[in-house]
């Protein structure tokens, strides 16, 4: 699974179809980086496999998207469903809880 990084430039079109999940973090969050972590090792399913997307936005880069989902904390992860954000959750999160809410998204 591929990590990808986007912007203000680049969101839109990435998050228009299909469920992605999108980690709102800062380069300074300790927690982030720990967040980071968990999402550079997580492993799809088979299951999962081309139907999700996993993306970062760097808040300080982005501050309009993040205003934009009203992120008020970080991390924060929304989890977005052609175009729509269908759940968010705020703080540390495990993978297993993570692949939970996107084995839901997809259905």
């Amino acid at each position: 699974m591929t990590v990808e990084h986007y912007d203000q430039n680049s969101f839109a079109e990435a998050v228009a179809s299909g469920v992605t999940l999108v980690d709102f973090w800062a380069t300074w969050c300790g927690p982030c980086k720990m967040q980071g972590a968990i999402l550079d090792k997580m492993e799809l399913p088979p299951t999962l496999e081309g139907k999700v997307r996993v993306g970062k936005v760097d808040i300080d880069k982005s501050p309009l998207l993040a205003a934009q989902f009203r992120v008020q904390s970080i991390p924060t992860i929304v989890i977005v469903k052609d175009g729509q954000p269908i759940e968010t959750l705020v703080g540390l999160q495990r993978a297993d809880v993570l692949l939970a809410k996107l084995e839901a998204a997809v259905q």
